[in-house]
């Protein structure tokens, strides 16, 4: 999602493109721990090409960014970018019920996991739903946006979904019940406060919010947005903060082990972890939940990653890796 917005000034990029390769032991649960280690051993995925900037650091306060509403973020209009090996689902225009499937056998056996995938490829033709204020407990912001997209016109919200599908493969396998905030089964939304309804109501062991960022070009790299203790309103974290966090490392952890990518080069202090109170699909939950910004889609580097089926598969894999690894504990 882009960074630019009215509550938000445009983060700056760290002074230094490189800086010696430390792991953040302190941040990161020995499941996470073994992505790291093998970041470091390779000093950074050849595919990748990141500037391996990885600080020790225990955790990060949080940026201006915005992995949600901004009235200002790029269109993400429906002009078709690489689709190499994306899933198919059917979709309805009608519904609004959030896409599930039945559990399997597995490890993960009675979990439940949401999947929510940011924003949704119909938001550009629905501006006017899409703008109105919700609550967050904090304050109120727009119900969502249309996201971010690459420079050639591939969609955030085209991206998210496709990734969402890969991981409910994944997780399925390991016999998880997965549900999906939206499958492209309604024409917009759903707003972000129905998105964290959803995630509480499913009674979710996990959630995770699918984004790509809109940052400026040569700042590279994912981040996973953790949730601060908020307590106002409608929105109280408090009992979320601790596992949402732990699901957060293992997700970065695992992460880089699977991708090979290195972690923001532009905000958290080279740990991939970020924690927000401004974020309502976090406010609002009261399951552990994170999001997941797997890129920088305005980034040349990054985008040729984010419109790779290829690479979606990794993402996918890795971030279910780091679920799988919270729930099983």
């Amino acid at each position: 999602m882009s960074y630019t917005g009215p509550d938000f000034d445009p983060p700056q990029p760290s002074n230094s493109r490189r800086r010696p390769l430390t792991v953040a032991v302190a941040a990161l649960v020995p499941g996470a721990l073994l992505g790291w280690a093998v970041y470091a051993a390779v000093g950074g995925s050849g595919d990748d090409g990141g500037n391996g900037d990885v600080a020790s650091a225990s955790s990060a306060s949080a940026p201006a960014s915005s992995a949600e509403p901004s009235p200002s973020g790029a269109s993400a209009s429906g002009s078709a970018g690489p689709d190499d090996g994306t899933p198919s689902a059917s979709a309805s225009t009608s519904s609004s019920a959030p896409a599930s499937a039945p559990a399997g056998s597995g490890a993960l056996k009675g979990k439940v996991v949401v999947i929510d995938p940011g924003h949704n490829p119909g938001n550009f033709q629905h501006t006017t739903e899409i703008n109105r204020q919700v609550d967050i407990g904090t304050n109120r912001k727009e119900c969502d946006t249309t996201g971010t997209a690459s420079n050639d016109g591939y969609p955030e919200a085209k991206f998210t979904l496709d990734l969402a599908r890969r991981m409910r493969a994944v997780l399925e396998e390991q016999g998880a019940t997965v549900k999906l905030t939206q499958d492209a089964d309604r024409p917009f939304g759903p707003c972000i406060d129905e998105r964290a309804r959803i995630g509480n109501e499913a009674k979710a062991d996990a959630v995770v919010s699918l984004h790509a960022d809109g940052a400026g070009a040569g700042q590279r790299g994912f981040h996973v947005i953790l949730p601060g203790a908020v307590h106002a309103g409608e929105a109280d974290t408090r009992a979320i903060v601790g596992p949402s966090r732990e699901l957060g490392e293992r997700i970065a952890g695992h992460f880089v082990r699977v991708t090979g990518n290195a972690p923001s080069n532009y905000v958290g202090g080279g740990t991939g972890l970020v924690t927000r109170t401004d974020l309502g699909g976090l406010n609002l939950s009261t399951v552990p939940k994170v999001f997941v910004e797997c890129g920088n889609m305005r980034d040349s580097k990054d985008a040729a990653l984010l419109t790779s089926g290829a690479w979606r598969q990794k993402a996918a894999r890795g971030i279910s890796e780091g679920i799988v690894s919270f729930l099983r504990g």
